[in-house]
């Protein structure tokens, strides 16, 4: 097994443990949130995404050892610093979020709406932090094969996670007011003002 190879192996290795920290502090804060009577929303796609996130990480890395995928340094430079870039921007949303954030949904909103970070432009940051991750992670050692599905897979996946995340968000008419007119993924060169200017209830800034 060449060096590449090896330290492809241990950067997949790493980020299944960091997938486990995420887990921890998930279920912390699972925690916390059910302390103060809020439930998690029913939602039947959170195990496909658990099982597409273990999939793309043992997928990438039987294409690399199995098929030889080549180490392209262009390739692997260019997907690495999205790849970085990626998961910055994941830990500013939790940080952000602070004791909000979860990897399944939770009508927080009850306890205020997060308005600063990231989430001054964006709905959703946190879901362009992993798209952009898996789909950049497998390219790094030119593992088309599984970026492709593992993509295709996402999209599904995330279809479904918004519909069930958004339905819970907008209920809450404090969410509506303060949110609902910003984009879900991409930033607005030109800031639209909310349709509002009734005072809300959101998280300091």
């Amino acid at each position: 097994m060449g060096l590449s190879v090896t330290a492809y192996m241990g950067l997949l290795l790493s980020v299944g443990c960091y997938r486990l920290v995420e887990v921890r502090i998930s279920s912390r804060h699972q925690r916390e949130l059910a302390a103060r009577g809020i439930a998690k929303a029913p939602e039947k796609c959170f195990a496909f995404m658990v099982l597409l996130h273990i999939g793309i990480l043992a997928s990438a890395a039987l294409e690399v050892l199995l098929v030889h995928r080549p180490f392209i340094a262009i390739l692997a430079l260019s997907m690495g610093l999205l790849f970085v870039l990626a998961n910055l921007l994941r830990w500013w949303v939790i940080l952000t979020l602070s004791g909000h954030w979860n990897i399944q949904v939770m009508a927080s909103t009850a306890i205020g709406v997060v308005t600063r970070g990231p989430y001054r432009w964006i709905r959703h940051p946190n879901y362009v932090a992993v798209v952009v991750e898996l789909l950049a992670l497998p390219l790094i050692h030119s593992a088309w094969f599984t970026a492709v599905w593992g993509g295709v897979a996402h999209i599904w996946v995330l279809r479904r996670r918004i519909s069930v995340e958004e339905q819970v968000l907008l209920n809450d008419p404090v969410y509506r007011r303060v949110m609902a007119f910003k984009p879900r993924f991409i930033p607005r060169l030109i800031s639209k003002p909310s349709s509002s200017t009734s005072p809300a209830k959101t998280e300091p800034d």
